[in-house]
This record gives structure tokens, C-alpha cells and sequence, in this order.
């Protein structure tokens, strides 16, 4: 079972204006901005699998052939939101929905994201069924952590004054200062 992201919700946790302050870009020179744009969603990527957490609220899709049996599911999806939608799949593909009421978010939706499963739900029988929910920072979310978007910053700066610097030839990596701001609000596995 992966999550799968079927839309963004929000806006980018820094914004273009931001980080052409943080730059010290004049007024004038705007010849850069589709560049540092790319930055911005390039970087909160990087950033995002750094540090394992989602810095712009999306919603995601869960199909499951069976409901979990001991009414627990972990998620990769931390902070985890809100249960926006539940449904059965018949094997035509047809959706009927289903109260979401029994499905909810776990105890500690930041360090250890899962859904809980009531035992009133309906058998799925050959149908699957799906989920549907918000998660990220930011919007319904809680703010994105300051060690967070600095890294972001610390990052865009970082590619933005390096491009094509790369001695090797590979991508460039998330700089040192900002591997270490990620590392500090990084959600542990087991």
C-alpha cells in the first residue's frame, strides 16, 4: 500500500517574494524569478525527503484489499491531517462511499502518522476500499517548523548561487547547514 498524491492543496511554504529578499535580489531584477520558482518546489522536495515530513498540504489516495487487522494502518505521511473521504471499489471500478466515521488519525499524527479502523465497518468482500486524506503542513496543517523552511532557504540560496558548479557532474545535494536543519526535525523509522 503506498499513498498516492492525487492534488496539492496549498501554496509553497516560501514565496517567491521571500526568498528574493533572502537572496537580496533589487526590485529590478526579476530575470531570475521563473528560476528561483523551480527552486522553491525543487528544494521543498529535497527538503520533504530529508527530513520525512510533507511541508505543503496535499491529499493523498490509500487502496486497501482488505481492511488492517489489528485496525491500525502507519502512513508515510507525516504531519497527517484530517480522514477526508472513505469508499468501497467494486471490481468495476464503481465507488460507493462509506461513512468515514470509523476510520481517524492516530494518537501522534506528527512523529507517528496512521489511520485507526473501527470494527463497524462494512466487509469489502471482493471490493477494496479506499481513503482519501489531507496531509502536510501548512493550510488545515500545522505551520511548517522554522529549522524546516530555513533549510529551505538555506538550500535555494545554495543552488540558485551554484548552478551547473557541479564537479562531478551529478545533481547537487542539499548543503550541509540545511542536512543538518532536516536531520533535526526528521521523523524517525523503525
Amino acid at each position: 500500500m503506498t499513498p498516492i498524491r492525487v492534488e496539492e492543496t496549498g501554496v509553497e511554504p516560501l514565496s517567491l517574494p521571500e526568498m528574493r529578499a533572502y537572496l537580496r535580489l533589487s526590485s529590478d531584477e526579476t530575470a531570475e524569478d521563473a528560476l528561483i520558482a523551480r527552486l522553491i518546489t525543487a528544494a521543498r522536495a529535497a527538503v520533504e525527503a530529508a527530513g520525512r515530513r510533507l511541508l505543503r498540504p496535499a491529499r493523498f489516495r490509500v487502496v486497501l484489499s482488505a481492511w488492517p487487522q489489528l485496525g491500525l494502518l502507519p502512513l508515510p505521511l507525516s504531519p497527517l491531517v484530517a480522514v477526508l473521504r472513505a469508499g468501497r471499489v467494486d471490481t468495476r471500478g464503481g465507488v460507493s462511499e462509506i461513512e468515514a466515521g470509523p476510520i481517524r488519525i492516530g494518537p501522534d499524527p506528527w512523529e507517528a502518522p496512521c489511520l485507526l479502523f473501527g470494527p463497524d465497518l462494512p466487509p469489502l468482500g471482493t471490493a477494496s476500499a479506499l481513503v482519501e486524506v489531507s496531509a502536510g503542513c501548512g493550510g488545515d496543517g500545522p505551520p511548517v517548523p522554522e529549522p524546516l523552511i530555513q533549510a529551505l532557504r538555506l538550500t535555494i540560496a545554495d543552488w540558485f548561487e551554484n548552478r551547473g558548479d557541479s564537479a562531478d557532474g551529478r545533481p547537487r545535494m542539499l548543503p550541509p547547514e540545511a542536512t543538518g536543519l532536516a536531520a533535526a526535525c526528521r521523523r524517525m523509522r523503525l
